[in-house]
């Protein structure tokens, strides 16, 4: 990268802040922190970071809210802090744009690679907006409309094709179940779980090398999707 990235930290508990923003520090960014949504929105507008950690369980804002402001003004990306058990709450702020989810407790090495694949799309030319997408020996060529893994081509139906592509497009973020179902099967879909269940164990069947253990096509349970370029356990 060409300059040090600044990341915006938001969690009111400050054990978590002692142990994060040294954490980040020590790698190299920039760090600010703020224990409320007020806070958060005030640092934002008047240093503008490059990506923020967002804790949902702010005393003042509710970290949703905070999300769908900030987005009202930025497409800075968003990683998610979310205790166990609060799915609902992280479909919620995936729903209003942010990028990515890091459960609570987490372990420093998952967050730390989270932060990366964010800050890739800040600082990296996306190649999921060009004609072609490369991902280990799979590529996606979308203006083709087709699909290879190394040197043999893939055939996928029109409906498979449009579930990949926008995965891809979004590739390293997790896309909620309600979103894709919106954008492939319409507004009428959105509540229709099954068919994109379906769509999903068909495509993995053609796609990936073990279908039982997916590499590229990842689940978020209770939550959506993510199409992995790179996985963070190196795989």
């Amino acid at each position: 990268m060409a300059r040090t990235a600044r990341i915006l930290l938001v969690d009111d508990e400050v054990p978590i802040q002692r142990a994060v923003a040294p954490l980040l520090r020590a790698r190299g960014y920039e760090v600010d922190v703020a224990g409320t949504g007020s806070e958060a929105l005030k640092i934002a507008r008047a240093r503008p970071p490059d990506l923020i950690v967002l804790d949902l369980g702010l005393p003042d804002i509710e970290g949703t809210e905070v999300c769908r402001r900030i987005r009202r003004e930025s497409t800075v990306p968003i990683v998610v802090l979310s205790a166990r058990g609060c799915e609902a709450d992280k479909v919620s702020a995936l729903d209003l744009g942010a990028d990515d989810y890091v459960t609570k407790p987490f372990g420093p090495e998952e967050l730390l690679a989270r932060i990366r694949v964010a800050l890739r799309r800040v600082f990296s030319p996306d190649d999921a907006h060009s004609g072609r997408l490369q991902a280990g020996d799979l590529t996606i060529d979308y203006d083709r409309r087709r699909v290879s893994r190394g040197n043999d081509e893939i055939r996928l139906t029109p409906k498979e094709f449009e579930l990949l592509a926008l995965l891809a497009r979004s590739a390293d973020r997790v896309l909620t179940h309600r979103a894709i179902l919106k954008a492939v099967w319409g507004a009428n879909a959105a509540d229709q779980p099954e068919h994109l269940w379906v769509l999903m164990a068909q495509l993995r069947k053609k796609i990936e090398p073990d279908p039982s253990h997916p590499r590229y096509l990842l689940s978020e349970p209770w939550v959506g999707y993510r199409f992995v370029t790179e996985r963070a356990d190196g795989a």
